[in-house]
């Protein structure tokens, strides 16, 4: 089992990542690797990204990085647990170029979404920072929500009513 992540191990990837790969792509991070680089935490168990477009030799060397760096890369972003949110690309926020790469954090609605689904203790916290630094607001959040609701009877690990409620729940208890 490789180590957790601290923001120094995730700066190295993002730096050793641009410079081996063949050619220009994105990389949009997630998860613990954002609340890491915002500051929300201190540690995180893997990096999670999206290579979109992905970058030519992209995967040979992650499988060389991972154990370099001995870190845990998952291939791993919110559309992959619910509905892509509308616009997403141009809300995920630049963090660095690095060589001919260009990394993001994901759109950050798309991932408070994401977490509400989930319910896990660690990943309310982070929507509450998002929330607390301005990175997300309530309006938006719920009209967000509302666009990909049709869309999640595609979805058939989601109970709906579920998700609405936690949305709804964490909405009603935001301050302000």
């Amino acid at each position: 089992m490789r180590t957790e992540a601290d923001k120094t191990k995730i700066e190295a990837f993002m730096a050793a990542l641009g410079s081996r790969v063949r050619g220009g792509g994105s990389i949009y991070l997630a998860g613990g690797a954002t609340a890491l680089l915002h500051g929300w935490r201190t540690m995180t168990i893997d990096i999670d990204i999206k290579p979109d477009p992905e970058p030519p030799g992209l995967f040979e060397v992650l499988a060389t990085l991972k154990d370099e760096l001995d870190l845990n890369v998952e291939l791993a972003c919110p559309d992959q647990f619910i509905p892509a949110l509308p616009g997403w690309r141009e809300r995920s926020l630049f963090i660095t170029r690095q060589g001919n790469i260009d990394f993001y954090h994901y759109d950050l609605y798309g991932q408070a979404l994401s977490k509400l689904q989930r319910g896990h203790t660690r990943d309310l916290l982070d929507v509450r920072c998002m929330l607390r630094d301005g990175l997300i607001g309530i309006v938006r959040l719920r009209e967000l929500f509302a666009a990909i609701e049709p869309a999640l009877i595609r979805y058939p690990a989601i109970d709906p009513a579920s998700f609405r409620r936690a949305v709804t729940e964490f909405c009603q208890s935001a301050p302000g």
